[in-house]
């Protein structure tokens, strides 16, 4: 939520000091998860879009192109402020708990969240908990429910919120001291109704609610405010969650907890046990590199950060973007580059955000009359970071060397703002942060080849739709855009020596309806670079087993997935996550899969 408080230090300084943990008594709970799947991991925040067109976006952009996750907004019934033109934040003042928001209702949040898993996207929500709505708007939401701020609402009534001075020693019931862990967690944030989260009705519900979420498919959580609920409050909530219902394992969490505490119960280091954090000190020092010399990064092993394995990494989210904290798309070319950088350099679980064009901070989304928001138009009133040609094509770039464990190798610096690095031998990349063009010959890392610039291309059908980049040697000659980028990884490879060959027998077990065939299309060329159109018809002979026999690049990684094709050109994309392989340096393998429903 917006945090108009001084909480956090906008100085780089501040945002690298080293936070101490201290013991802190916890109830028994099951781990939280921190990560994703092992080959890809990248969440795409569509900040406040409407779960129509997050389904929209699932199954067209961010399965295709290798996203992870998406994060949503809150989904719980909200104040409506119509007065003040139904600013963006009416959805961090919950009133209820049932799924009528200003993104649509409950049916609608089910149908997104199918979608998205249909489409291999795994669905984080935005879980509003500290706190229900205050005196602002009508007293009623977008469910058409009432409520008395502070004493009444659907769930709740006055014993349920902390209050003077049985809880918050001031008597406004307003933080006033951001370093005392009493009125951080027992004071009203931005006059807000604060839960006693200690309760263990208001634990209940809050988790039924939750748990709800849970049962419709819900992957994990970005718990607002979480530094206001507390430690022991929040591991109590957490036992009481159900394990995600396809893993099996416990849900995924990530916690906001602002830096800025000199009491170390209420630095992000003390909120490890109770899941990931983002990763404000990491967005901190982006903006501080990009706005002065990036190849300061060369020293970024000594950075006193969040550790990567807790640390939901970004570039900006909704808070920061508008508190100027961080950069925006308002900074043009240098966020991009940012968020390019984000995905290349391979720290913590990287998450990219899209969210709507505004000109004052309390903008609303476009919207109707009435608050709700309307589909989004990535040319019209929306910012779609996801779907930039660099930055989508950097997805599959980050999962490529994630998948080999590649560390950063061959850096290159020029003292400045030009810097080039690979990742092992899988990728490399070069950002240049000047205001002019920079040609330089680098170590690229990579084999002898032509390879697509997928900053400004993609491959498809065997060829690149825009400039490529020759390694010989393990060398590249190449000129560097201003404020742009160049990066190329062995998926990008258009052409080359001859190299060696493995042969992969397809064996997919598939039924199917009259006229249906079943295609494999996957990450290589060989497999269509993701393109239905370039899709491998697979054999029905033996059906229902469809059957290939496919040469494809030895030692390389490669993802696919199977689809079915009807006579009038219809796709159905199978359901789950990309199926992953790395190919030997010779010989064969079958795929014996099963079509997943």
């Amino acid at each position: 939520m917006m945090r108009r408080h001084p909480g956090r230090s906008l100085a780089v300084a501040a945002a690298l000091v080293a936070a101490t943990a201290v013991p802190v008594s916890l109830v028994s709970a099951a781990a939280p998860a921190l990560a994703s799947s092992p080959a890809k991991d990248v969440t795409a925040n569509l900040f406040m879009w409407n779960w129509n067109s997050v389904a929209s976006e699932c199954t067209n952009v961010l399965g295709p192109d290798g996203y992870a996750a998406v994060q949503v907004a809150p989904p719980e019934d909200s104040m409506t402020d119509a007065a003040d033109g139904h600013p963006w934040w009416e959805i961090y003042q919950p009133v209820d708990y049932d799924l009528t928001s200003r993104m649509g209702d409950d049916a609608q949040f089910r149908a997104m969240v199918g979608a998205c898993h249909q489409a291999g996207v795994k669905v984080y929500v935005d879980a509003v908990l500290n706190h229900m709505a205050r005196q602002d708007g009508n007293d009623t939401s977008y469910g058409g429910a009432s409520y008395t701020p502070g004493s009444s609402y659907p769930a709740y009534s006055s014993p349920d919120f902390h209050n003077y001075p049985n809880d918050c020693p001031v008597s406004s019931d307003q933080i006033t001291d951001w370093n005392d862990y009493t009125q951080v967690t027992e004071c009203e944030l931005d006059a807000l109704p604060d839960l006693r989260t200690e309760s263990a009705y208001v634990r209940s519900t809050e988790a039924a609610y939750l748990n709800k979420l849970i049962g419709y498919g819900v992957d994990g959580f970005r718990l607002d405010a979480a530094k206001h609920i507390g430690h022991t409050d929040l591991a109590a909530l957490e036992s009481l969650l159900n394990k995600d219902t396809t893993t099996g394992q416990p849900v995924y969490i990530v916690q906001e907890v602002a830096f800025g505490s000199s009491n170390t119960q209420l630095q992000p280091s003390s909120f490890e046990n109770t899941g990931s954090l983002i990763g404000f000190d990491y967005a901190d020092a982006i903006k501080t590199q990009f706005t002065g010399d990036i190849a300061d990064f060369g020293g970024f092993s000594s950075w006193s950060l969040i550790p990567g394995a807790y640390s939901s990494t970004f570039v900006n989210n909704h808070d920061t973007e508008r508190d100027g904290s961080n950069l925006s798309y308002k900074n043009g070319a240098t966020y991009v580059l940012a968020t390019e950088f984000l995905l290349a350099w391979g720290f913590g679980t990287p998450q990219v955000y899209s969210g709507f064009t505004w000109n004052n901070t309390g903008d609303s989304p476009p919207s109707d009359a009435n608050g709700y928001v309307t589909g989004t138009n990535c040319s019209s009133g929306w910012y779609c970071t996801d779907r930039i040609t660099g930055v989508a094509n950097m997805v599959g770039w980050h999962n490529l060397a994630l998948a080999g464990g590649d560390p950063v190798a061959n850096w290159y610096t020029d003292g400045t703002n030009l810097i080039a690095f690979s990742r092992g031998p899988d990728a490399w990349i070069s950002l240049d942060n000047e205001s002019s063009a920079q040609t330089r010959t680098f170590t690229t890392g990579l084999p002898d080849g032509t390879y697509c610039d997928i900053i400004h291309g993609s491959v498809s059908g065997g060829t690149c739709t825009g400039p490529t980049v020759t390694v010989s040697g393990n060398r590249a000659t190449v000129t560097v855009p201003a404020h742009d980028a160049v990066a190329i990884d062995r998926g990008s490879r258009v052409s080359g020596p001859s190299t060696a060959t493995f042969t992969v027998n397809v064996n997919a077990n598939a039924t199917t309806s009259w006229g249906q065939n079943v295609y494999i299309v996957g990450s290589i060329p060989a497999l269509g670079s993701w393109s239905p159109a370039n899709a491998v018809a697979l054999s029905s002979r033996n059906y229902p087993y469809w059957t290939a026999a496919l040469s494809v690049p030895a030692n390389t990684y490669l993802e696919y997935k199977y689809i079915k094709i009807d006579s009038s050109g219809n796709v159905t994309w199978e359901s789950g996550a990309n199926r992953y392989y790395t190919t030997g340096s010779s010989g064969s393998i079958t795929f014996n899969d099963t079509w997943r429903s």
